[in-house]
């Protein structure tokens, strides 16, 4: 009798175990990362990928206007389909179907740009300069904006709970990036009223290490001794995540480590926790506002950045999408004489990007920082800026976007004349008429401030008494640089060095 209990009780159990594992993967419910919500804008005139999870092999339709995809889920649950172009325009239902449905409504199709890098991109718009002006005349059903969380992990995370799409209203507007604001807003003006899509995934403080994927960062030389410190502190923390009882300076010091194993510092750590669970995602193009965390590793930083957009751009299979940046702006105290300086080595890492990567683009704000504060307050000029970038190169519209550089130079005499690329309109000094941020020295590398002139509408001259056989010539080039050049548009000069001396970044990894 117990014997064929036990048969019963078995064959019972059996069927349970069954039923629910085929319950767990036939009748799965669909599910997709929170970049598809309500509010979203698609990318117009482009095929776009919608992906998600089911069961393995569950069949899985996704509709949109007058057009349907069906895709199977692979062994692991993953789906994807590819949306045919789409004019801009909506709104529309996004529906996608399986053992469950979900909707997605008041879709737009429009310009959908990412808004990344550190805390001048994250900066709300309800901390910028006249905010509450900006916010009054916030009315912008078009413009929307998704907020993502500060997430490190060292593993992919697939979605983001409670971010979600917001529609620029005056109660939402506050919320939104103040820079990638300022930016859409510029392009729905002038492109008709197009609409706009902004990714905000910035995170303040972040290390440019941080956004790239750590195979990458292992295969090269340069990076190994930021890669060594970090697994030095990963291997710290989990030997005293380990033991069983702690001092109370093991406590502090796992609390501290704990920190930054989800930090902003740690290399991967948001390219996992925040980048990837919308990487692929139908874009026109990234601005970027970073390089303060970086600049101590002001050399190393040229080939970093080049890096992260470069594995961006591979990994998100649109091609060399645009990429437009924001130079350090002017930060800390001036100084009396010419002097090293890191933040002045990474805006010329920064610019030295240009040359590495096609279409790419950077947005100099020498002139719009503040001394006392790392996050200046008026984001409306530098979401311009990087607007000029987008709209003459993106969208052909005739405008001036690119700040004049320096092109090359030619010693006379006591003298040395630079020659600019990109200065529209000619020069146009700021407040007073001579240049002034200039510095001159010889073969002994002492720089002292220079006399400067304009000789024509794209040469300066630059001398000094002091300096009579000069050898190179610097502008702009301090942490909080005093200087006035400027082209007939109002684009600043972008800081310079004619020399190629070691700088005080040179040798640290």
């Amino acid at each position: 009798m117990l014997s064929i209990f036990n048969r019963y009780l078995t064959s019972r159990i059996a069927v349970a175990v069954l039923t629910t594992a085929f319950a767990s993967t036939a009748w799965a419910d669909v599910s997709v990362p929170n970049i598809f919500g309500d509010h979203m804008v698609l990318q117009q005139k482009q095929k776009n990928r919608v992906w998600g999870k089911a069961a393995p092999a569950e069949k899985v339709t996704v509709t949109i206007g007058d057009q349907s995809h069906t895709a199977t889920a692979d062994g692991d649950g993953l789906w994807q389909v590819m949306l045919d172009p789409m004019n801009a325009g909506g709104p529309h239902v996004l529906a996608i179907t399986g053992n469950n449905e979900i909707k997605i409504s008041d879709v737009l199709v429009g310009e959908v740009w990412i808004c990344s890098g550190q805390s001048n991109m994250e900066w709300r718009v309800k901390s910028t300069n006249d905010a509450d002006m900006v916010r009054v005349a916030a009315n912008y059903p078009k413009i929307r904006s998704i907020n993502y969380p500060n997430t490190g992990s060292q593993t992919p995370i697939w979605t983001h709970e409670n971010s979600p799409w917001m529609t620029c209203t005056p109660e939402t507007v506050g919320e939104f990036s103040a820079v990638g604001y300022f930016f859409g807003r510029q392009l729905h003006q002038t492109l008709d009223g197009v609409p706009i899509g902004l990714i905000n995934n910035a995170w303040g403080g972040s290390a440019v290490d941080a956004w790239i994927r750590r195979d990458l960062l292992e295969r090269e030389d340069i990076y190994h001794g930021t890669l060594e410190r970090w697994q030095g502190m990963e291997d710290a923390f989990d030997a005293l995540s380990k033991k069983s009882e702690l001092s109370d300076a093991e406590k502090k010091r796992l609390t501290a480590l704990r920190r930054q194993m989800g930090g902003n510092h740690r290399p991967a750590n948001i390219y996992n926790g925040v980048l990837k669970s919308h990487l692929g995602y139908g874009i026109k193009g990234s601005i970027w506002y970073q390089g303060e965390s970086n600049a101590s590793r002001a050399y190393q930083y040229r080939e970093l950045f080049p890096l992260m957009i470069d594995s961006w751009r591979k990994e998100w299979g649109q091609g060399d999408f645009p990429f437009y940046w924001v130079q350090l702006a002017d930060f800390r105290a001036q100084v009396d004489s010419p002097a090293e300086s890191d933040w002045a080595e990474l805006r010329e890492a920064q610019t030295m990007t240009m040359s590495r990567l096609p279409n790419t683009g950077e947005a100099v704000i020498i002139d719009i920082g503040e001394g006392k504060d790392i996050h200046p307050r008026n984001k409306v000029d530098v979401g311009r800026r990087l607007a000029r970038w987008a709209l003459a190169k993106d969208y052909g519209v005739d405008i001036a976007y690119h700040s004049p550089q320096y092109a090359s130079m030619k010693k006379q005499g006591s003298k040395i004349v630079l020659t600019f690329e990109h200065v529209d309109g000619g020069w146009r000094p700021f407040d007073v008429k001579e240049p002034i941020g200039f510095a001159i020295a010889g073969a002994d590398r002492q720089f002292v401030w220079a006399d400067a002139k304009i000789v024509d509408g794209n040469r300066i001259e630059v001398s000094s008494d002091s300096v009579p056989d000069p050898a190179a010539v610097r502008y702009a080039w301090a942490d909080n640089p005093v200087c006035n050049m400027y082209d007939a548009v109002g684009l600043p000069l972008t800081p310079f060095r004619t020399d190629d001396w070691p700088g005080k970044t040179v040798d640290i990894r």
